[in-house]
């Protein structure tokens, strides 16, 4: 297909994708033109957010095909091809954001992303950052965001490299009015400079949805209506989109879209339920609450609105208790608010802005834990369960995973988890972000029904103005100060000429005449920085670096992980040179000496002179003996028979018992090998005191020697073998949490959708962790030096060249287990069970691999622990160099494919 101006910017056709029975889109067919802009719109599940990312080239197609800028999204050479000229931004608050960097270090990765220098990101990031308003924050981490900034910031991530094709699903959710004009000035002005470009757009704002030039309406996964907003009107007769749609959709399904009607309040003596007086809250020099004073009434729906930052979320917070308070007083029910109130906390319901569920349980199970926590009767819990799920529309998904609902239907859930325990209080914040029309209605029927006939008292924050109609009373908010409080509709006669969001707009000009100050923003907009084309191999090298830089910043900023990645070494290699020490010193020791002679006294004055035995009993008999072992007041008990010195006076050889506690075998086998090193000292001894060649030593029968550590101090062994075990554990857990980490909170799309390639993306994460793995080598070989004082014998280059290859064949095993994973937890569990065994036990720390038979040489000889461990132990105690050393570094460089590989063949670049 050629790429011709009047080829459509995208073609769908006989679309249909299931996960597993469940169909998400049925057989769709449309075509998007160039240079238009076009919406998808329809209720939460019914398929628009599969679709876009279908097209998108985030998810792999089943059955039908999709053609994006002049070829099929099938072949891969295709997307690879495109991918730097589409921009894709994905549902949910900052969902394709890193939450650990800054707004202008999120901005610098996408840039680096799409292979752009360092002069022509700047350009980008300095416009888009003042046409979104967003400047003042450049250096705010994302996690302290507002949810609005997030999804500002999201848009900006995406218009970094100028697309053709702009695919943003549900961008405007949880953005205030004024921001919301500004994100809709921002595509317009872009547009003018770029008249090609394409843009598919699902929105939950009817209003929003007006200004697109074509609709296409979705319902259970197929298209039920498709023209512009007049031409959807005209066809269904209808005055309005909601009720287009709702004439639209199946027959059977119109009954539950009614027109949502909310009864008037009837007052109930004034009786206060909260009262905030003066409340501030200060985030260090950051005031972000500033005074704040409000009383709102039993069974009163009070709304919340405000700009995005302007501190709703932390009033709320203040006034459950979440947050302490710096400044004034909350009260619930005439009590001053104290978190820890139980009996208080019982009578709130709070649902926070983000989705903060058990995203692994089901639905029933999320709400069964609720009731249980809230310690609702047992007989009671089922019924209030299926009483809910009815009342919230999850009838149908109650044995569904919560991370399997989409967006709209996660918010259902958290609703029903804040009202499970019946509150008399009910805090919502933008609890209908991302719900579709007729599920916000579904909504407010049930806040209707809470405060109308069962006297809760709703307070409640959202950026959907027609929603703070239904509100008996609101208070606006901006920069942590109340700009007016009133009913809506006196609020939007007066500020607004009867537009409660003109309202919102003019009464934020009036307090920050900054904030939609009109000027060099919209010139800056209006005048796009020019696209320039980077060499191929200059941008796979950018893409690369980007995310070892993006990586290096996640992980110097999350103190969990840093502590993991160099504490960890450091407490274990003190558990394991101290704690797995094979060294036994001060055993306790008994006598049953039955002799008397000045032989059987000079033969155990052998071992009460060494440092290594402690004499702690003498006994009388075979009984006391046993006694002594049992009690465990003795380890090892030595039984000299009768005539002991007369027998080695004639030469006869002396025979004594050597009892020794064997139920750790490992230290009885250690006790049993410095006996017989003592009984042989005694002997050897004896003969040099005979002066004769016929001695008591010509009887001796075991010889011991102890080769390069005649100390017999087992921490010089320990020492150096402690770093292979260590090299292969933490840098293979932080390199498989890593990847399943993207999957896990979603920004694996951003690998999904961009042109980066699989082993840019494997090997930029990667690089990383080889340093954080080096730098552990380093201080692990200092502390064997310094600490533990073992002496350094060897070639540190040629060792130091074995550890650089030994981490990088660790964090490869790493991506191969993230590849398998969706989970931290799980990457973390199934690294660990399958390396464990053939890095512990079967390397040759404990036994030598040599000595191993069968499986377990085989396991041992396919691992590359027990090769660095012998290039680590070698250096360190015999003193190897590059000639006995060097052999080792390509067998261990052979597991660097041998993990590397497969998992850059494993590895999707789109999701299924």
């Amino acid at each position: 297909m050629g790429d011709a101006q009047d080829t459509p910017a995208a073609r769908v056709a006989g679309l249909s994708h299931r996960y597993g029975d469940d169909l998400a889109v049925d057989d769709v067919s449309f075509e998007l033109a160039r240079g238009t802009m076009a919406g998808l719109f329809g209720p939460d599940g019914v398929g628009k957010s599969t679709l876009m990312g279908l097209i998108a080239g985030a998810r792999r197609m089943q059955e039908g095909d999709i053609a994006v800028l002049g070829g099929s999204m099938r072949k891969a050479r295709h997307r690879n091809a495109v991918f730097p000229r589409i921009a894709y931004m994905p549902q949910g608050l900052g969902r394709n954001l890193y939450k650990a960097l800054s707004v202008r270090e999120n901005l610098e990765f996408f840039g680096r992303l799409f292979g752009q220098d360092a002069e022509e990101r700047e350009q980008r990031i300095s416009h888009l950052l003042k046409a979104t308003r967003l400047d003042p924050f450049s250096e705010r981490i994302v996690d302290k965001l507002s949810g609005g900034m997030k999804q500002k910031l999201g848009l900006c991530c995406a218009l970094i490299h100028d697309p053709d094709l702009m695919i943003l699903d549900e961008p405007t959710t949880g953005i205030d009015p004024l921001s919301r004009r500004q994100f809709w000035g921002l595509i317009d002005e872009i547009r003018k400079g770029h008249p090609d470009m394409s843009v598919l757009v699902s929105t939950a704002y009817m209003e929003e949805a007006e200004q697109f030039d074509t609709l296409h309406a979705m319902y259970n996964g197929r298209l039920i209506g498709t023209g512009s907003a007049d031409e959807l009107r005209d066809q269904t007769g209808t005055d309005t989109l909601e009720d287009a749609f709702t004439a639209l959709a199946p027959h059977g399904e119109r009954r539950k879209m009614a027109q949502l009607e909310i009864p008037p309040r009837t007052r109930e003596n004034g009786k206060i339920a909260i009262k905030a007086e003066n409340l501030t809250r200060c985030f260090g020099d950051f005031k972000a609450v500033d005074d704040v004073s409000f009383e709102i009434e039993h069974g009163e729906i009070f709304g919340f609105l405000g700009s995005n930052g302007s501190g709703k979320t932390t009033t709320m917070k203040m006034l459950t208790g979440l947050l302490p308070v710096t400044g004034g007083a909350v009260s619930l029910f005439g009590h001053p608010v104290d978190a820890r109130d139980i009996k208080s906390r019982a009578r709130v319901g709070y649902m926070s802005q983000f989705f903060s569920l058990y995203k692994q349980l089901s639905v029933r199970e999320n709400l069964r834990l609720h009731a249980r926590l809230y310690r609702l009767k047992p007989d009671a819990i089922d019924p209030r369960i299926d009483a809910l799920l009815d009342q919230v529309g999850l009838t149908g998904h109650a044995d569904d995973a919560a991370d399997a609902l989409p967006l709209g239907l996660r918010q259902r859930l958290s609703l029903a988890a804040a009202i499970i325990h019946d509150p008399e209080v009910l805090i919502l914040d933008e609890p209908t972000s991302g719900v579709d029309p007729a599920g916000r209605d579904a909504f407010w029927q049930i806040l209707s029904d809470l405060s109308r006939n069962a006297g809760v008292t709703i307070f409640i924050s959202t950026h959907f103005m027609h929603e703070a109609k239904y509100c008996d009373r609101v208070s606006l908010m901006h920069k942590g100060r109340v700009m007016a409080v009133g009913k809506p509709d006196d609020i939007a006669q007066e500020h607004g000429k009867g537009d409660l969001d003109s309202a919102v707009v003019a009464l934020i000009g009036q307090n920050d005449p900054d904030a939609i100050e009109k000027g060099d923003a919209d010139e800056q907009a209006g005048a796009q920085p020019q696209r320039r084309k980077s060499a191929r191999r200059s941008a796979a090298l950018r893409r690369l670096l980007a995310y070892t830089r993006r990586e290096t910043y996640e992980v110097l900023r999350d103190p969990i992980r840093l502590a993991f990645a160099f504490g960890g070494s450091v407490l274990l290699m003190f558990l394991f040179a101290y704690g797995v020490s094979t060294d036994v010193e001060d055993m306790e020791f008994a006598v049953f000496d039955q002799d008397h002679s000045p032989a059987s006294r000079a033969y155990l004055q052998t071992f009460e002179g060494s440092r290594y035995f402690q004499h702690v009993a003498t006994v009388d008999s075979r009984e006391a003996l046993v006694q002594l072992l049992r009690a465990g007041e003795a380890t090892l008990v030595l039984d000299i028979p009768l005539g002991f010195g007369k027998d080695l006076r004639k030469g006869r050889g002396a025979k004594i018992s050597a009892w020794i506690d064997g139920s750790n075998t490992q230290r009885a086998a250690t006790i049993e090998g410095y006996v017989q090193g003592a009984h042989a000292g005694f002997l050897a001894e004896q003969a040099h005191q005979s002066r004769s060649q016929t001695s008591p030593a010509a009887s001796l029968n075991i010889t011991t020697r102890f080769a390069y550590n005649p100390t017999v101090d087992s921490i010089r062994a320990i020492a150096p073998s402690v770093p292979a075990i260590l090299l292969m554990f933490f840098p293979a857990i932080l390199m498989a949490i890593s990847v399943a980490r993207e999957r896990e909170i979603g920004t694996i799309t951003n690998f999904h959708v961009t042109p980066t390639r699989r082993f840019e993306f494997m090997v930029g994460k990667q690089l990383p962790y080889i340093g954080i793995g080096m730098i552990n080598y380093l201080i692990m070989t200092g502390m064997a030096v310094y600490l533990f004082g073992v002496p350094f014998k060897g070639d540190f280059a040629i060792l130091t060249l074995g550890a650089l290859i030994y981490v990088t064949a660790s964090t490869s095993y790493g991506l191969l287990i993230s590849v398998f994973t969706q989970t931290q937890v799980a990457a973390v569990f199934a690294a660990m069970v399958i390396m464990m065994m053939p890095t512990v036990v079967f390397s040759g720390m404990i036994q030598p691999v040599a000595s191993l038979e069968g499986g377990a040489r085989i396991i041992g000889l396919s691992w590359p622990t027990h090769y660095y461990m012998y290039m680590s132990v070698g250096a360190f105690t015999k003193g190897l160099g590059v000639g006995q050393l060097a052999p080792e570094i390509p067998r261990i460089a052979l597991f660097i494919p041998v993990f590397m590989i497969p998992a850059l063949l494993l590895l999707r670049k789109q999701a299924r």
